[in-house]
């Protein structure tokens, strides 16, 4: 079986944050910033370019188990891509107050940041946490 390849690294958040274009590394600090604040924890670089919150084992139906964070991010070419968790309590009506987003399974794309609900969000990465650790 292929070895996962985004995998926790030692690389620094900050210099990634650096190499980034504005607008999106603005972006990029402040979703960083909330979910700092959210996690109560230190941000991570796995891969080359996902910012991970914590540690959790995910097993999918196949058996394949991998090592991924609790929540992330990423700020793509065109739009930030939050990675949470789907099914807890209130999340498609929270999409629903969020503003102008997109979504893909257990991601979330942000074009600009200034076009979403900044407590929504926050309220939507606070429930995938909990909802995560609760598993």
């Amino acid at each position: 079986m292929a070895e996962n390849k985004t995998t926790r690294t030692e690389g620094s958040v900050e210099d990634y944050f650096a190499s980034v274009p504005e607008p999106r590394q603005s972006d990029a600090r402040e979703v960083n910033a909330l979910l700092t604040e959210v996690t109560g924890l230190e941000p991570a670089l796995w891969g080359p370019s996902i910012v991970g919150f914590g540690r959790r084992r995910l097993v999918y139906e196949s058996g394949r188990e991998l090592d991924w964070f609790e929540i992330g991010f990423a700020p793509r070419k065109t739009s930030t891509t939050l990675y949470l968790a789907e099914g807890f309590d209130g999340y498609d009506e929270l999409l629903g107050r969020l503003g102008k987003h997109t979504t893909g399974k257990s991601c979330l794309y942000i074009k600009r940041l200034d076009d979403v609900d900044r407590d929504v969000l926050r309220e939507l990465a606070t429930r995938s946490v909990a909802h995560v650790r609760e598993a």
